[in-house]
């Protein structure tokens, strides 16, 4: 294996083309060493996951219903590629400290690092599936430094787009996925500043893509309905809307009406990037709806206000007449629905 050496290099010199060159050498490089996993592909595991996302597809859980669907048996859910291949909490515990061992792509963040571009954000993660993973593969994955840009000026301040490209095989050296991952390392002290505040007039904000499959649900909005697409055959709800039941499979369907109240499951706060339309900072919640499904949307109050199993109550936010769309205030004095720790 080729060793490329990285060393702290003046924050004048990160700019030419001598350094693009030194980054450009850990190109076609593999990054890390080859990652095995530590488990062949298994139910319980395909089980726990599926449960935590509430995915109901039974090819996942049933192999009668699998095999129904002309498939060998039970498969996994494709998403969980990278969780065949993760190496654990002892493992980022170790690299946290500093103990990580040395690798290309470690000496190609180092070198960058060095030169000042310390920030990092994820930018693209690409999957192809070549085939759906059966029970019993075992699986290793090779990752090589595919990429890295040219310098590039950012909102987030100048930086290099690196690009690694995953490859994924089972026990018998077959190729089952690829996923090509970029990230941009940048300089945060050499960031743009906004010359002007971002307005947060609602009338500015991007509107959604209305499709065949959604347009139902943006009708009943605009009437300030808040509706949930029922399988007319076997009951489940689900949302976001779709053209079929991931439970039966059957194509039927209509609305329930919901009444616009439930508690927060989960919620996120978004500082950064602020496009207009919008207050910051914005909170963003994960509702579970009394019917027994989740949707996603704005809160309408303080940060602090929220907090896990609080109950919440649907209202309605016009978009210069042409869009409505709803977000959830807190129901004022009910007891918070969170279970304590015993």
């Amino acid at each position: 294996m080729v060793r490329l050496s990285a060393t702290a290099i003046p924050a004048e010199a990160a700019d030419g083309d001598a350094f693009l060159a030194r980054l450009r050498e850990f190109v076609g490089i593999e990054a890390t060493p080859t990652r095995y996993a530590q488990d062949a592909v298994n139910q319980p595991m395909i089980r726990h996951f599926v449960e935590a996302l509430g995915d109901e597809n039974p090819i996942y859980v049933d192999e009668r219903a699998a095999i129904a669907t002309g498939r060998d048996g039970i498969v996994a859910p494709p998403p969980m590629l990278s969780t065949w291949l993760m190496v654990g909490y002892k493992a980022h515990k170790t690299a946290a400290s500093g103990k990580a061992p040395d690798s290309p792509m470690a000496r190609l963040l180092g070198l960058l690092a060095d030169a000042g571009f310390v920030g990092v954000v994820a930018t693209d993660d690409e999957h192809e599936y070549v085939r759906e993973l059966r029970l019993g593969d075992e699986l290793k994955m090779t990752t090589v430094i595919e990429d890295v840009s040219a310098r590039k000026i950012t909102g987030l301040g100048p930086g290099h787009f690196v690009t690694t490209l995953r490859t994924y095989t089972d026990q018998h050296d077959e190729v089952v996925a690829r996923q090509r991952f970029r990230i941009l390392r940048f300089d945060p002290s050499k960031a743009k500043r906004a010359a002007e505040p971002v307005s947060a007039d609602p009338g500015l904000r991007h509107k959604p893509f209305i499709l065949r499959d959604n347009e139902f649900w943006f009708s009943a909005a605009a009437q300030r309905r808040l509706v949930i697409q029922a399988c007319s055959d076997c009951g489940m709800l689900r949302h976001p809307p779709g053209p079929i039941c991931p439970r039966c499979h059957s194509y039927a369907w209509h609305e329930q009406e919901a009444t616009g109240r439930g508690t927060v499951h989960s919620y996120v706060v978004s500082h950064h990037p602020k496009a207009p339309g919008y207050d910051y900072p914005l909170t963003v919640l994960l509702v579970d709806l009394e019917e027994g499904t989740r949707l996603i949307a704005d809160f309408a109050g303080r940060t602090e206000e929220v907090e896990i199993g609080m109950p919440v109550q649907v209202e309605w936010l016009d978009y210069d007449g042409e869009l409505t769309l709803p977000r959830f205030r807190a129901v004022t004095g009910a007891p918070s629905l969170e279970k304590e720790d015993h």
